[in-house]
């Protein structure tokens, strides 16, 4: 049997983000050879990955990358809020939010993107959960672009450069600056991640969203005990008022409460002596819409320790 030096469990180790001890496991079962070994714990890597698989991923980081008049954002989700502090996590949702600039919205393309270094997206990203030792998830991405113009995006509560808890992505076509439609970009991005607006225009949302709001502005007018033409007048006054806070172009700017969005872009198309037109954005907050379980830690403790 070949002899296994510290070197080459140090190497394999540098090679394959494993554990020591799993290294020198891999090279004695593997007599040595270097490349059986990383084989070895690959194979290793996905069997620890299946075990974590089922487990709820609702942390980790949403990344944005923009290159020349394209836009990408992806989530990708951890179980725990310290491995977004974990620099081989935030490595890789740089990598795959720079990638996602070539596969764009669908997340089944990204996953089989060949990733840097060798293998693909969803190889590094079970190999990660191998070695992290949580389970992790390609959750979703979008990517915007413009013909002429710009893609501006902006991250809210930053973990590094690109990556955070709340990811946007502003698309604004237009013959006006690039540098005052960037200018105007970054403010609109600021202003989405505050207001979380439901669709660019109010005729843009979900209907059945609209309805659910009739609903429960139907039964609060009814308990006033009015008339029912003005508990008609009072449900449509609702959904109006429902339209126009959650649609972005008639939603109130949150830098001075009062100009809609819409304005906002006129006149800083104006200011800038050509045309701006908002035609889409993206919003991407950590977790959203992901049912997290409920645990009891001091349950956990116990059963851990069989009491």
């Amino acid at each position: 049997m070949a002899e296994i030096t510290a070197a080459a469990v140090k190497d394999l180790r540098e090679r394959s983000g494993a554990g020591m001890m799993d290294c020198k496991k891999a090279l004695t079962e593997n007599g040595g050879d270097m490349e059986a070994a990383i084989d070895w714990l690959r194979t290793k890597g996905l069997a620890t990955a299946a075990k974590k698989s089922g487990r709820t991923a609702a942390e980790g980081l949403v990344g944005v990358a923009v290159e020349g008049k394209k836009g990408a954002a992806v989530e990708v989700n951890s179980e725990t809020d310290f491995v977004a502090k974990n620099e081989q996590f935030q490595d890789f949702v740089r990598t795959v939010s720079q990638l996602a600039l070539t596969t764009g919205d669908n997340i089944d393309a990204l996953a089989n993107a060949a990733y840097p270094g060798g293998g693909t997206v969803q190889e590094k990203l079970t190999a990660n959960i191998a070695t992290i030792g949580e389970n992790q998830q390609l959750r979703r991405a979008r990517v915007l672009s413009v013909n002429e113009g710009a893609v501006v995006s902006y991250i809210h509560n930053a973990a590094g450069t690109g990556i955070g808890k709340i990811g946007v992505l502003v698309a604004l076509e237009g013959s006006a600056p690039v540098d005052k439609i960037e200018a105007l970009g970054k403010q609109l991005a600021m202003h989405i991640a505050a207001a979380s607006p439901l669709a660019l225009h109010e005729e843009g949302l979900d209907e059945a969203l609209v309805e659910r709001e009739r609903a429960i502005a139907m039964e609060k007018a009814a308990g006033s005990g009015k008339p029912q033409n003005i508990i008609e007048k009072m449900v449509e006054g609702a959904i109006a008022k429902f339209r126009k806070e959650n649609a972005l172009t008639s939603q109130l700017f949150v830098m001075d409460n009062k100009t809609k969005i819409a304005d906002v872009i006129q006149q800083a198309a104006k200011d800038a002596g050509g045309s701006i037109a908002l035609t889409d954005y993206v919003r991407f907050q950590l977790g959203e819409g992901i049912e997290k379980e409920a645990s009891d830690f001091a349950a956990e403790v116990a059963a851990a320790a069989g009491i």
